[in-house]
């Protein structure tokens, strides 16, 4: 008897998961046109992974994205009627036990609740996975895969022991584990596309994976902003950030004004302000790989020669984007005595990014890859909108940013100072050192994502 009730048991138990197998082999037949991505994170802070997506669909595949809706992604992704969104469950970290304990607890759970979302979607010919973060997404995806007939992609965008290794340390068991994880699963997948030359080469070197590289390059959407767009724009965030608002009235009542423009109340004309501003725009998420104390600093120095009499403007500094250092850095911030410059913290809609972008007079990026190897997608936007950009230099930012051409390169904030300066010196006489970089980066003919991916990434995916 006792007998009969454990074979019942183990039938109630593992009879559903083997009758979804069995109905997912049955369907792989209608997945050919289908694809799943996986993003263990933010889907709208995960511009590459909807950018896959968006191409996915405009190709005739089906898309499931699997991921965190903590943010909005692009209206595009959302108006596409060939790509559905499954949320997955954000579990925090326990707030008792050991670190490593609640770090477990939380890895568990994610495998759990990844593979069932697996099983449960429609059956896929290829899943789409970006790592980091990889750890247990790869083993998991891959296991899904092995038993729905699935295909593993995997998009490297950085080596996520890397940056643990920010945070723990290198030689933390930790991180020692997760590079081990790493390295072993990431041989598991069908395919492998990177980011950089660089990462190509090392992957093949020291992981034993061949991959294929994928540029980051600009949607569509991330060009300069016209003039009238711009105004709406500085208005619209005038109502929630200060930094927008006009310094002074306009004689006429009916004119409409920010800090930058100003709208003629009757021909509806925008113009841009005499002794306006400088905006200057930078995007974070607030990690350890972004030391913005670095931009902190050169502002300092920007205020002394504004001080001492040098001919510039005064900056409006704008920092977008959500993170785990965002608190220290405000409180930086509230700390410093600037007279000409204000700095402004906001998280923008996703439709409002690439318009700020567009808007701006020059783009400062601060992201030091935690392994070299990665570039920052955030110039990439910043040069689809002609913007102007300094940048702090690491081992493979050439791939990208040409000291002198398409941009500056810095490495501490004596050298952002000084570039500061020059690139503000005549601002905004069209003679200066900033227009001759926008007028390069107008005359260049840069390659879109969507033109990028057909050329790259869908031949690869061809056969089905």
């Amino acid at each position: 008897m006792a007998a009969s009730y454990v074979a019942l048991l183990t039938l109630c138990l593992f009879l559903p998961p083997l009758l979804l197998v069995a109905w997912k082999h049955w369907q792989r037949g209608r997945a050919a046109r289908h694809v799943t991505v996986v993003v263990l994170g933010d889907v709208g802070r995960s511009p590459r992974m909807q950018y896959h997506a968006l191409s996915l669909a405009k190709s005739g595949f089906s898309v499931t994205l699997l991921g965190f809706c903590n943010s909005k992604p692009h209206d595009e992704l959302l108006q596409s009627d060939r790509i559905q969104i499954v949320r997955l469950t954000d579990l925090q970290r326990l707030a008792v036990g050991p670190h490593i304990l609640q770090y477990g607890v939380k890895v568990v759970f994610q495998a759990v609740h990844l593979l069932w979302k697996l099983m449960c979607t429609k059956p896929a010919a290829y899943v789409f996975l970006q790592n980091p973060p990889g750890l247990p997404a790869i083993a998991v995806c891959w296991f899904a895969g092995c038993l729905c007939g699935s295909k593993l992609v995997v998009d490297w965008h950085n080596y996520g022991y890397s940056i643990m290794g920010l945070v723990h340390g290198p030689s933390h068991p930790l991180v020692l584990l997760a590079k081990w994880y790493e390295k072993l699963c990431g041989r598991l997948s069908h395919l492998n596309l990177c980011v950089t030359n660089a990462m190509q080469d090392d992957l093949a070197e020291n992981w034993g994976i061949k991959a294929v590289t994928v540029y980051d390059k600009p949607a569509s959407f991330f060009k300069e902003t016209p003039l009238d767009l711009q105004h709406q724009l500085f208005m619209k965030l005038s109502r929630t950030y200060p930094v927008f608002r006009a310094r002074s009235e306009s004689s006429d009542p009916d004119t409409e004004r920010s800090a930058f423009t100003e709208r003629d109340a009757l021909s509806g004309v925008v113009t841009r302000l005499c002794g306006r501003p400088a905006l200057l725009v930078s995007s974070t998420s607030w990690t350890e790989d972004e030391d913005f104390s670095i931009l902190l600093a050169a502002l300092e120095k920007f205020e002394h020669l504004i001080d001492s009499g040098e001919s510039l403007p005064s900056l409006v500094c704008v920092i977008t984007g959500k993170g785990p250092l965002k608190d220290y850095y405000s409180r930086l911030i509230c700390q410093k005595c600037f007279r000409h410059i204000q700095v402004c913290t906001p998280w923008l809609e996703a439709e409002d990014y690439p318009l700020l972008l567009g808007s701006a007079d020059l783009g400062v990026c601060l992201h030091r890859s935690s392994s070299g190897l990665d570039l920052p997608m955030k110039v990439v936007d910043m040069f689809g909108c002609c913007l102007p950009v300094c940048a702090v230099k690491f081992q493979c930012l050439h791939e990208l940013v040409k000291h002198e051409e398409n941009g500056l390169v810095f490495e501490d904030s004596e050298e952002l100072a000084v570039q500061l300066q020059m690139l503000f010196s005549k601002f905004p006489d069209p003679a200066g050192k900033l227009h001759q970089f926008r007028k390069s980066l107008r005359e260049s003919e840069q390659l879109r994502w969507d033109e990028s991916w057909e050329r790259t990434v869908l031949p690869l995916i061809s056969d089905t």
